[in-house]
């Protein structure tokens, strides 16, 4: 038998299998047009959703630049669901972690198109047309969060000061790191930022946390017995990765354009950038059980 014929009965085996005719996805692929690269990735869709707001000419390379990072946060919650869904041996959710550390890394360094990329004068200029809308609006941002790890985690030495001693879900979101971005302790009011994006995503995030209680990527590592060093290595290389070096990356561009002429230019969302980003005040862990006191900071020191 020659491998053509193989072929064709293991596609016949595969539809009976199914409890389908056969010859009818066969009759289908004799019809069915070849796959083209621009209809297969949807170039001409992906490079029309450009859409600036002002006639600068870098309004587009902002835009650009935060599709592409959405994008790679897409890829790397698509790595993580796998992980917390499936039971996987120590190989692979090692080998996993390493794609997200590499994503990560390109978060990092795509962040020079930002830096190095745009006319200072021409970003401050356009970025006005922009208000209230902030990159803190990443849902994607916060669904990751919500995937790596128990949200009373992503909440704040100053946030669990205020925690009763058996919090509620309700509690910890009031409570969790990013609110301070833009709710006033004292007014108990939030801007516009924060109201309408807890207005949009906010029973989506309490969802996802409900969905994942006690299958988090933290959670996980827990169940796997006596995990290797490189391992643990791994896992630590991304939480460093993500929750510091990346926001301080954002931080040194923002303070490139908001405050290198000593000017300390608002955010346009409306935060104390200059505090808020600063993952000393975030203190975002995913593991923390990985780490004594403030070890994170250093770990590439």
């Amino acid at each position: 038998m020659s491998k053509r014929e193989k072929l064709i009965n293991k596609i016949v085996e595969k539809y009976e299998a199914l409890g389908e005719n056969p010859d009818t996805y066969l009759e289908g692929l004799l019809h069915q047009s070849p796959i083209e690269y621009w209809d297969y990735i949807q170039v001409e869709s992906l490079l029309s959703l450009q859409k600036p707001v002002t006639n600068f000419k870098d309004e587009v390379v902002f835009i650009g630049y935060h599709q592409i990072t959405e994008l790679t946060l897409k890829l790397m919650i698509h790595e993580i669901k796998q992980l917390i869904f499936n039971d996987l041996d120590e190989a692979i959710f090692s080998d996993k972690l390493g794609r997200l550390t590499r994503y990560t890394d390109l978060l990092i360094t795509s962040f020079s198109v930002m830096k190095n990329g745009m006319s200072y004068e021409d970003y401050n200029t356009f970025r006005m047309s922009l208000a209230p809308a902030s990159g803190f609006q990443s849902a994607q941002f916060r669904f990751l969060e919500i995937y790596c790890t128990p949200i009373l985690n992503l909440v704040n030495e100053k946030g669990k000061e205020r925690l009763s001693s058996n919090p509620s879900l309700d509690e910890l979101f009031k409570n969790i790191y990013w609110r301070d971005a833009g709710y006033n302790q004292t007014t108990g009011k939030s801007n516009q930022t924060l109201s309408v994006f807890e207005k949009k995503y906010l029973k989506e995030f309490k969802a996802l946390a409900k969905e994942v209680e006690g299958k988090t990527l933290n959670e996980q590592l827990m169940r796997i017995e006596q995990p290797s060093e490189k391992l643990i290595k791994s896992v630590k290389d991304f939480d460093y990765n993500y929750n510091v070096k990346w926001p301080l990356t954002h931080l040194a561009t923002a303070s490139k354009y908001l405050n290198s002429k000593g000017e300390n230019k608002a955010a346009t969302g409306g935060s104390e950038w200059q505090k808020y980003l600063h993952p000393k005040y975030q203190q975002r862990k995913f593991f923390p059980q990985l780490w004594h006191d403030n070890s994170i900071l250093d770990w590439k020191k």
